[in-house]
């Protein structure tokens, strides 16, 4: 009988040496963050500022954040790319700059399929872009502004692999419009008249993916370099396009990729 209550009591103090790491463990949040440069093409077009096309090269930094909790479905993911690119026209006599930063933040719904292999993540994130567009031809009206907010349904599938004994993994984003704002000037509206003489003018317009078809799409191949660092290549191709207000704008982005990847559990304090 003392035997048993001796088990009883070692058993009991295992156990309860072992709660509190399963709550780390469930409180833990994996994060996993990148970091990449992109250099590539870029097209524009800006009826308020020219009827013409401007094509060039331009620089991208994006920044991406994922964290999820084990054992949950959802994890949040947040995004930051910044562009700049210097085009000119079809005759080489006319040049713009065009700068924009695209800020993204959303939930994702997370399935796991092939003995956790390839993993789906379904759900929407919130986009934020604000930028310009500046000729440096035009004497009047040289810039244009660039605001919208969007709601776009995003979809993520990602395998992983083994290739030469090296862990790797492929990853697909993509992320589409379904409704949001933005500002615009009006067909042959000043911005002195906007906001030095407060003429508003249909200036906030309501957009969908009608009159704002925007696709965004990122494709990257991770190869792990660590436990923690891996080494990450790809591309990112983000065509967002509005016709407003009698305006039509398009800026499309090419870009290849590289940069680097880091996975790593953040416990929180007091656990």
């Amino acid at each position: 009988m003392k035997t048993i209550s001796k088990i009883w009591i070692v058993s009991c103090w295992l156990l309860a040496l072992g709660l509190p790491t399963q709550a780390q463990n469930d409180s833990a949040k994996v994060i996993t963050s990148s970091r990449m440069i992109g250099i590539g093409g870029t097209n524009i077009l800006d009826t308020y500022l020219s009827a013409e096309h401007f094509k060039g090269f331009g620089l991208s930094f994006v920044a991406t954040v994922e964290r999820k909790r084990p054992h949950r479905r959802w994890s949040t993911i947040m995004e930051h790319e910044a562009n700049f690119s210097f085009v000119r026209d079809r005759a080489n006599s006319r040049k713009e700059l065009e700068g924009a930063y695209n800020f993204y933040f959303g939930k994702l719904y997370n399935w796991s399929l092939l003995d956790n292999r390839l993993t789906l993540q379904a759900g929407g994130v919130g986009n934020a872009t604000l930028g310009f567009i500046y000729n440096t031809s035009n004497s009047n009206n040289p810039a244009q502004a660039r605001a919208h907010l969007n709601l776009m349904p995003t979809g993520i599938a990602a395998y992983r692999f083994t290739l030469f004994n090296k862990p790797m993994q492929v990853r697909y984003e993509l992320n589409l419009p379904l409704v949001g704002v933005m500002f615009s000037p009006n067909y042959g509206q000043s911005y002195y008249e906007i906001f030095n003489r407060g003429n508003y003018d249909h200036n906030v317009v309501f957009t969908t993916f009608v009159n704002a078809p925007e696709w965004r799409q990122m494709l990257t191949l991770d190869a792990g370099l660590s436990n923690k660092w891996t080494l990450r290549i790809g591309y990112l191709g983000n065509y967002q396009q509005y016709k407003v207000n009698q305006l039509k704008q398009h800026v499309y982005t090419h870009r290849f990729l590289i940069g680097f990847t880091r996975r790593f559990s953040l416990i929180p304090h007091g656990l």
